[in-house]
């Protein structure tokens, strides 16, 4: 049997999924539209495959006192569950936040999605998010990744290790292995706008944090710059101590320093490399505001233009 390949989508968003034509189906019947209806919010049900972990609760509030105010603006994307019943595939925050007001009635759009149509539209809706930190990010695009090349975390990273040596020894990688290479390069081009091997040395590894810096992060207990700085803490117990402090005072990231610095001896602490430091850099200038200010990005441009002086002297 031969096994259908999956095209790659152009991730415009979850609203690129509900405009191709309706037609009939199989047996005659013209199949659910893109119609937008009312029903009883009880009718819907969430998905057990969620790719969305956590909710920031402000925000959640935020959100339900607007609907509250305003109503549901934009439709919640479902498709059929049981008769007269429906599951959630996008827009979890809205039910969430619908439910919170006590909202009878909610608008929908009903699509016939597959299981893998509808976990790939809720990954791509998530990957939209204005708050997602780098961890979530790295996690829903590997998610996204393993979806669409039917694979598992261990191949993808083989695959970059293998585009990796080949550059390194400047050749040419095999076929198979060159068409997931441009799979790869297309989702994140297309959902972070970074490069295979930017994923993979400076993503990537983010998930090797120890677990509760992860689990701080995701749950939105602690912004990602701070949770870094205290997961470079090599003893467990003093690591702890601090992320805990740091969320229950909201230390600012100056005070968590100051703590790092009174707490734990200069040997605690792991030192960045120059080359880690350097991939930070750059993954927060892709993220920057600097630019928009002329004087530092004047400044920005003559340190760019003195670092290319230096490397170039090596060649």
């Amino acid at each position: 049997m031969t096994k259908k390949q999956l095209s790659v989508p152009q991730m415009r968003g979850v609203s690129a999924f509900l405009s191709p034509p309706v037609s009939e189906d199989e047996s005659g019947q013209e199949p659910l539209s893109n119609t937008i209806s009312t029903v009883s919010i009880s009718q819907i049900h969430l998905p057990q495959n969620q790719p969305r972990r956590y909710f920031d609760s402000e925000k959640l509030q935020q959100l339900a006192a607007s609907i509250k105010q305003h109503g549901i603006l934009e439709p919640l994307l479902v498709r059929p569950f049981k008769k007269g019943e429906y599951e959630l595939v996008a827009g979890e925050r809205r039910y969430r936040a619908a439910k919170e007001v006590g909202l009878q009635e909610i608008p929908i759009t009903v699509r016939e999605l597959s299981d893998q149509e509808a976990l790939q539209l809720a990954l791509v809706e998530n990957l939209q998010r204005e708050d997602l930190n780098p961890i979530e990010e790295t996690e829903g695009v590997l998610d996204l990744l393993k979806l669409m090349m039917s694979c598992g975390t261990d191949s993808i990273l083989d695959t970059l290790t293998q585009m990796a040596t080949a550059q390194k020894k400047g050749i040419e990688t095999s076929g198979n292995v060159s068409r997931q290479i441009e799979t790869i390069t297309t989702i994140l081009e297309s959902t972070i706008g970074i490069t295979p091997e930017s994923f993979r040395t400076s993503r990537l590894p983010l998930l090797n944090l120890p677990s509760d810096i992860l689990d701080a992060i995701r749950q939105g207990k602690l912004e990602y710059t701070k949770a870094r700085i205290i997961a470079r803490i090599k003893d467990s117990d003093k690591r702890q101590s601090i992320l805990k402090e740091a969320i229950a005072q909201k230390l600012s990231l100056n005070q968590i320093r100051e703590r790092i610095k009174a707490t734990c001896s200069p040997t605690s602490v792991e030192t960045l490399t120059l080359k880690q430091r350097m991939q930070n850099i750059s993954r927060r200038f892709q993220n920057t505001k600097s630019l928009d200010n002329s004087k530092k990005q004047e400044q920005i441009e003559k340190l760019v233009a003195k670092l290319e002086f230096l490397l170039t002297e090596d060649k």
